[in-house]
């Protein structure tokens, strides 16, 4: 069940406990131990209506091409860490200007099958935004209604042939748009924190 937005709810759901999530949840396997290279990404909800900024990946990237996502990257040698990650890489992706978010706290790592441990940092849009996407990074820049983001009922369990082998993943499809693996993950391990 999808709770109403609330900034109160969203902040309380940091408050719950849950440990790291992986995209190998789902199929029962061990990651493999290798070294990790650290990421943030920012799930930044509207103070209007809670709205969830997401991108479409750009078709040309390297990693995760076209996937929906949300705007984030790695941890750059002059990032102080995965709060700066995502806030940079928010501004460079799309436009998101820094002094316009009002953070309120990340959730535990995901490790994705590509080797990054990603953390997601929550944060609040205030005011007017008006994405402006770099195309070279990003295809498109959407939003998806809190309604959807945060209700467990709309994310199910897919599976497809990935590096020889079957992988299961979450997804939300929404529309046009595709909601799967890692983002997909994280989204409902916030989803869940917000239950009653």
């Amino acid at each position: 069940m999808s709770p109403a937005w609330s900034e109160d709810l969203l902040r309380a759901a940091l408050s719950v406990k849950t440990g790291p999530s992986s995209d190998f949840d789902l199929d029962l396997s061990t990651p493999p131990d290798v070294s990790l290279r650290p990421a943030g990404v920012l799930a930044a909800f509207h103070e209007d209506d809670g709205r969830l900024i997401l991108t479409k990946r750009a078709s040309g990237l390297r990693h995760h091409p076209g996937q929906i996502a949300l705007p984030g990257g790695k941890v750059d040698p002059s990032d102080a860490d995965e709060i700066a990650a995502a806030l940079r890489e928010a501004h460079e992706e799309i436009g998101l200007n820094a002094a316009q978010v009002d953070l309120i706290g990340t959730l535990p790592a995901h490790q994705t099958v590509t080797g990054f441990s990603v953390t997601p940092v929550l944060g609040i849009i205030r005011g007017e935004f008006i994405p402006i996407p770099e195309p070279d990074e990003v295809d498109e820049v959407f939003s998806l209604p809190f309604a959807h983001v945060s209700d467990p009922e709309k994310y199910q369990v897919a599976r497809r042939r990935w590096r020889g082998t079957w992988r299961s993943f979450h997804v939300a499809p929404y529309g046009p748009y595709y909601l799967w693996g890692a983002t997909a993950r994280i989204l409902l391990g916030l989803a869940r924190r917000m239950q009653p």
